[in-house]
């Protein structure tokens, strides 16, 4: 008949007690030269800020029929060919209507063109540590200023196939810009210093700087 192996020198019930009270000792001892941690409290400030348009803005919203047509063509279903364009129609779906009437623009535009704008600025402010710092309040901000109907030349696809274009412009535009800001991360002033350097480097909409182009340039006129 085979002997029963010996258990082993740690399955000992003193021994077991030993090693379950030094564990605990392990977890609720702090070690020698350990830090404490601290992590600053949230500093949430708001700021409105007017901008005014130096260069006209070039809107193009898509409209309901574009995102149908779009929607279709990835779902294969058919259709009765390419419609007639219409100008006036064209530059109406052009235009962001505001809740409550006028005209609107997305205000994550100047939040977007804040942080590219982090690129002229050298290392002072990166492009991570700005779009974490601050955020704009709204889906749309409301653009004072009367629109008018653009005919422009455009080249689209991978094949450049020639365009026309009829889209709404605001030649004289201004707005506010509600932000929402971690004053710990960046100070109103460095805030206001990204959106001027945004408008100057950047611009907002169609043709603007970044995209090689001259319009949607603005500045900061007022704080609140």
């Amino acid at each position: 008949m085979a002997k029963k192996a010996a258990g082993s020198w740690s399955d000992a019930p003193d021994r077991t007690a030993k090693n379950a009270a030094h564990l605990e000792a392990l977890e609720t001892t702090p070690s020698k030269g350990a830090t404490l941690i601290t992590l600053p409290k949230l500093d949430v400030r708001r700021l409105n800020v007017r901008i005014v348009g130096d260069s006209e803005l070039i809107v193009h919203h898509w409209s309901a029929k574009a995102i149908k047509e779009m929607l279709n063509k990835q779902m294969g279903v058919a259709t009765a060919g390419k419609e007639k364009k219409d100008p006036h129609q064209d530059y109406l779906d052009s235009l962001y209507p505001y809740p409550g009437g006028g005209y609107g623009f997305p205000a994550i535009a100047f939040k977007n063109a804040a942080v590219e704008a982090c690129t002229s600025l050298g290392k002072s402010v990166t492009k991570v540590a700005a779009r974490q710092a601050f955020h704009v309040m709204a889906e749309l901000v409301k653009i004072k200023g009367e629109p008018r109907m653009r005919e422009d030349m455009v080249r689209i696809g991978m094949s450049k196939t020639a365009d026309i274009r009829y889209r709404a412009g605001f030649k004289e535009w201004e707005t506010t810009v509600a932000i929402r800001y971690n004053a710990r991360a960046l100070t109103d002033e460095q805030i206001l210093n990204l959106l001027n350097t945004a408008g100057f480097a950047v611009g907002v909409g169609e043709w603007r700087s970044e995209r090689d182009g001259s319009y949607g340039l603005f500045h900061v006129e007022s704080t609140k």
